[in-house]
């Protein structure tokens, strides 16, 4: 019950969403569903929504990814929709599966629909299904052969699914109809996943730095995706971690150093005086020097130099942005002021409330 309780209070905790420019809620997007008004959840429009989640869902549970939920659908659409879920693979990549659970307990909470807290609710069980023993998460559940296996930070993923369990496992507000068995579950998996995030944190000489944005689930060392993504060190996927770990209302002295050692490293790997310049006609995208720009920070540090890496199809990693394809430099985020905000604002109010700093 203690567990719970902590959980309970790190919610009050939580970044709180923005509010959608879509204020009526009409023509809302899949991307803007959990930063609706509260009384949209009760429009005809939600609900709508909330039908097509329910077609999309899979019998374990879990949902597909990069697919327009907020879509209209015919008739004849829906059907085919339903027909074909079973097929599709599960996942919690780019926001899949957490934010469905998130938004259908939104929905179900404004509309008292039985159908979308039981859907709902086996989000919750996929989830929890999925963990790995040791406290991680697989990109794709059921496991599919190749770095779908790996510890999954890229883009979120981990952090999302362990934000909509740790407010399950609190069941306060829209989760209110998370029984009590699974709230146990809940924020046992919560304990373990925030483990694994201590766990997987890279030391370089013996120093504690920041995380790769997907780790072996045996090793738990830093591991390779996709060509272009090798074992290094994050800029990006770090921050959300960071930030997560910043939301345990009375963090263990782990957490605490796990905090300050990444803001310490993001500190330490700042890309200054330089600036990404991105042009139409023609299109291009380069780094450009600039005194007067904002830091920025690489998507992939070497491991161990901490020299910025950057890595095309061909898996080569090279020195300078510039020295990327074009179709890389245009279609992927290697460097961005990822770790700005973190520690401009989130990290001094951190301090603040934990160390007493003013």
């Amino acid at each position: 019950m203690a567990r719970i309780a902590l959980l309970s209070a790190l919610i009050g905790l939580a970044p709180l969403a923005l509010i959608s420019p879509l204020a009526s809620g009409a023509g809302a997007s899949w991307r803007s569903v959990l930063s609706q008004p509260r009384q949209w959840y009760a429009s005809a429009e939600a609900e709508r929504i909330a039908d097509n989640v329910l077609a999309y869902q899979h019998p374990n549970g879990g949902w597909p990814k990069n697919i327009d939920k907020a879509r209209v659908l015919s008739d004849a659409e829906l059907t085919a929709v339903r027909r074909d879920a079973p097929r599709g693979q599960t996942i919690i990549d780019n926001g899949a599966t957490h934010t469905e659970v998130r938004f259908l307990a939104r929905v179900s909470a404004a509309t008292g629909r039985p159908a979308y807290r039981d859907a709902a609710l086996r989000g919750v069980d996929f989830l929890l299904d999925a963990q790995y023993p040791g406290g991680g998460w697989p990109m794709i559940y059921p496991l599919r052969r190749g770095y779908y296996t790996h510890i999954t930070y890229n883009d979120g993923a981990m952090v999302g699914v362990l934000r909509a369990l740790r407010d399950a496992a609190a069941g306060e507000d829209e989760w209110s109809f998370v029984d009590s068995a699974r709230r146990a579950r809940a924020a046992d998996a919560v304990e373990r996943g925030v483990q694994t995030i201590l766990a997987t944190q890279i030391r370089v000489d013996g120093k504690l730095t920041a995380w790769c944005a997907q780790h072996d689930e045996h090793t738990l060392a830093p591991a390779k995706a996709r060509a272009y993504e090798l074992p290094s060190i994050s800029g990006q996927e770090s921050v959300g971690i960071v930030e997560f770990l910043m939301e345990i209302p009375e963090p263990s002295d782990d957490v605490v150093e796990a905090v300050e050692s990444a803001v310490d490293w993001f500190r330490r790997s700042k890309v200054e005086g330089v600036r990404v310049e991105r042009t139409r006609r023609p299109r291009n995208s380069v780094l450009v020097e600039d005194p007067d720009a904002r830091p920025l920070w690489a998507r992939f540090y070497d491991i161990p130099t901490n020299r910025p890496m950057y890595v095309g199809r061909d898996g080569v990693p090279l020195d300078g942005y510039n020295e990327l394809e074009l179709e890389r430099r245009l279609g992927y985020s290697y460097l961005g002021p990822y770790a700005e905000r973190l520690l401009a604002k989130s990290y001094p109010r951190w301090r603040e409330r934990v160390m007493g700093d003013e």
